[in-house]
This record gives C-alpha cells, sequence and structure tokens, in this order.
C-alpha cells in the first residue's frame, strides 16, 4: 500500500519524503470499495504510525471524493486508471489518472437532475481541484486539508 521506499527522492537530509500510496485501477467495479479502503487505511497509518493530525470527517470526504473520481473513470474512460494519495504537509492530494483525454465539464446546477453529480460533489468538497491532460489521458487532483480546524 505505501509506495515510500525510505528514498527521499532528492529532499535535503533530514527532510521526510511525502507519504504516499496507489491502487491500479480496470473495469472491474470492485475497485471503488477498494479504492475506498486504501483511503481509510493510509489516513489510519498516517494518523497512527506517522502522529499526522487528521479529522474523521476528512477520512469520510476523502472516501467520497476517491468514490466519485473512480467511478467517473470507469464510466467515462475506456482503459486502466491509477489512483495516488500523498500526504503533503497539511494537505491530501488525491491523484486520479485515467486513459480518456476528455476534461470533465461542470453542469449548471439542478437538483432536479439524476446523475452527473460527480464533479460537482467533488468541487464542493475538496480545497481545490485540478484538472489537466496528460500525454495518455488526463489527471484530476484534488486536494484537502487532513484537519479544517488546524488548516
Amino acid at each position: 500500500m505505501d509506495d515510500s521506499s525510505g528514498d527521499t527522492g532528492g529532499l535535503p537530509f533530514g527532510a521526510a519524503a511525502p507519504l504516499e500510496a496507489s491502487l491500479a485501477l480496470d473495469g472491474d467495479g470492485s475497485r471503488i470499495a477498494q479504492a475506498r479502503h486504501l483511503v481509510a487505511a493510509f489516513l489510519g497509518k498516517a494518523k497512527d504510525h506517522c502522529g499526522i493530525s487528521i479529522a474523521v470527517a476528512t477520512v469520510e470526504i476523502a472516501q467520497l471524493i476517491v468514490s466519485e473520481l473512480v467511478t467517473n473513470a470507469r464510466k467515462y474512460a475506456p482503459g486502466p486508471a491509477l489512483l495516488q494519495l500523498r500526504i503533503h504537509g497539511p494537505m491530501l492530494h488525491v491523484e486520479l489518472w485515467d486513459s480518456s483525454p476528455v476534461i470533465p465539464a461542470h453542469d449548471a446546477p439542478d437538483p432536479e437532475r439524476i446523475g452527473r453529480h460527480g464533479l460537482e460533489i467533488v468541487t464542493a468538497l475538496a480545497h481545490a481541484v485540478t484538472m489537466e491532460h496528460t500525454p495518455l489521458g488526463k489527471r484530476i487532483i484534488a486536494v484537502l486539508a487532513l484537519n479544517p480546524a488546524t488548516a
């Protein structure tokens, strides 16, 4: 689960490498549940073993963001996807790369619309959301505070 190897990756001596975890995703719907479990385990490890202050609500919000991103990748991208979680200081970066080059567009809010609320949810819950093209698709990055009370 934790991809960090102890190598600081060029960081100055004494600087800690960011905590990271990733999960390769395919078309199997069970990956949504695995992605949610990865978030809980990753944040639990950061809290218990690294002493990082993480609000309980942050775990739930991160799981919802991951569910929405993975669901959209499964629904709209024809190939594999990769979920990466990183902690940088007081923030959690949730990155989802998928093979579709189409950057999702925000639909106008419509409480009567059934479905297509995923990006609305992610944008409403995250501190920041960025979307960018990559050579083989796109990457969506949602950033949220680990402990909103102290961020």
